[in-house]
């Protein structure tokens, strides 16, 4: 008789005990990381979109608006999670009036993201032919967007500064609670 070789019961358990722990020990790391790439990720298309926008306005040579909008067709009150779009504001109001071209349309961010503004930016930033940033009543518009994960540790958050040139740039940042009051 040939001999049989093959794993015992008693390896199997050892082998799916060692599985378990190592397990128990990586779901969370690999947790953190899956939550702060959304952030990131949501960071990024934030800041991607402000340079098209900042960029339609130098090409066109005319205000170009960005505002929250959860239609792609209309600016909304609120944060800019529930999604923004990127505009010819031909008419300088920082509204979308029927015949001004959408550039872009980026969809609601995902569940439990937050991103807030204060002061001159949460309603609209609005980039001149200059590509510098400016209220429709000709104001200097410069400010801070903060995005956070709810579900998130609370000093991993985000900042997207824009300053009075219209450049934007980001950074880490802490908040006293997400979504920040």
């Amino acid at each position: 008789m040939k001999d049989q070789r093959g794993a015992t019961l008693l390896e199997l358990i050892v082998v799916l005990a060692v599985s378990a722990i190592l397990l128990t020990i990586a779901v969370p790391g690999f947790s953190a990381l899956f939550l702060s790439n959304r952030l990131t990720g949501a960071t990024n298309a934030l800041v991607a979109s402000l340079h098209l926008a900042r960029s339609e306005a130098i090409k066109r040579s005319n205000r170009v608006v960005m505002c929250p909008s959860s239609t792609g067709s209309a600016c909304a009150a609120g944060g800019w999670q529930q999604g923004w779009m990127v505009f010819h504001d031909a008419n300088n109001n920082a509204q979308r009036e029927a015949g001004e071209p959408v550039v872009l349309a980026h969809p609601p961010l995902s569940a439990g993201m937050w991103a807030t503004s204060k002061g001159s930016t949460a309603s609209y930033i609005s980039y001149t032919p200059s590509g510098a940033t400016q209220q429709v009543s000709g104001a200097i518009q410069a400010g801070t967007l903060t995005l956070c994960n709810a579900s998130g540790p609370l000093d991993s958050a985000r900042e997207v500064v824009i300053s009075r040139t219209g450049r934007p740039r980001t950074a880490k940042t802490s908040v006293a609670s997400c979504p920040p009051a």
